[in-house]
């Protein structure tokens, strides 16, 4: 799986790349452009392979993949910021306040936020329907419905009189994690005016499954592979899916995840086999 994740960078940096040469330059652009590169690819990858099973071609789907990253990249430049999360080391390198300012690492965010949206309304994306729908869905899963919503309910968490609880922790990770993946999970039949239904299944348990993965990576993991620092969580006595289940109840939770991940995944049979893995790949990964 990491194969076909790595197999997706080089058309998606590309395609960030062109977008964010195309603006004036100066630091704010280069600060965009450090901003976007580098990690994962998960959600890219997501939105190609929802885009393959519902018969819609990589060149339309490819802005929209691009639009995710962009927008995941401005929510990891505001949420290392002083006022959220604090964070000075991102995908193996100094966070952009660190780097550039926090002036700057604010305007960069915003910035990525709007190009992400501007990606979606290309001609290349599909008819004036598609974009629509796609447009409307990205709005809902990014604002003061998802993740938008999901990094307030953490920020309020923190001065908390008890910790969260288990559906709290939940509700919480569910915006600010999961509502993305969903949107990358469901592009393709957004696109294609199909059901989402399968691949909206499919994403809540991807997504949960995810963010244990991050939590679990969080006490056993090491800043050289993650990219990021760790520790960080049980230091501050944050609630988290270990703090709350352990590291093994944890551990089973998220292959529980990814078991009902798959099932979602029946009505696609085969031709679904490499979101399937993605699902293992998940609570596998150690980055």
């Amino acid at each position: 799986m990491q194969h076909e994740l790595d197999g997706v960078k080089a058309p998606v940096q590309a395609a960030l790349e062109s977008a964010i040469a195309r603006l004036p330059g100066g630091e704010l652009r280069d600060a965009m452009l450090y901003a976007a590169t580098g990690g994962k690819r998960l959600r890219a990858y997501l939105v190609l392979e929802s885009a393959r099973l519902h018969g819609i071609p990589e060149s339309a789907a490819l802005p929209v993949a691009a639009a995710v990253e962009a927008l995941h990249a401005y929510s990891l430049v505001h949420d290392d910021l002083p006022a959220m999360d604090d964070d000075d080391l991102r995908r193996g390198q100094p966070t952009v306040h660190v780097k550039y300012s926090q002036a700057t690492a604010i305007l960069a965010g915003d910035a990525l936020q709007s190009l992400a949206f501007e990606l979606l309304t290309g001609e290349a994306v599909g008819d004036a329907g598609a974009r629509l729908r796609l447009i409307r869905a990205f709005a809902r899963a990014v604002g003061a419905q998802g993740m938008v919503w999901g990094q307030a309910l953490d920020i309020a968490a923190e001065s908390a009189a008890t910790p969260l609880d288990l559906p709290a922790i939940t509700r919480l990770q569910g915006g600010k994690t999961g509502a993305l993946i969903r949107f990358a999970a469901t592009a393709g039949p957004l696109a294609a005016d199909a059901d989402p239904g399968p691949l909206d299944r499919y994403a809540d348990a991807l997504g949960l499954a995810f963010q244990i993965a991050d939590d679990i990576l969080d006490v056993t993991g090491n800043e050289a592979t993650t990219g990021k620092r760790v520790g960080k969580d049980g230091a501050a006595g944050k609630a988290t899916f270990v703090s709350l289940l352990g590291l093994d109840g944890a551990r089973a939770e998220a292959r529980r995840l990814a078991d009902l991940a798959e099932a979602a995944l029946d009505p696609y049979g085969a031709a679904a086999g490499n979101l399937r893995a993605l699902a293992r790949f998940v609570i596998e990964r150690d980055t």
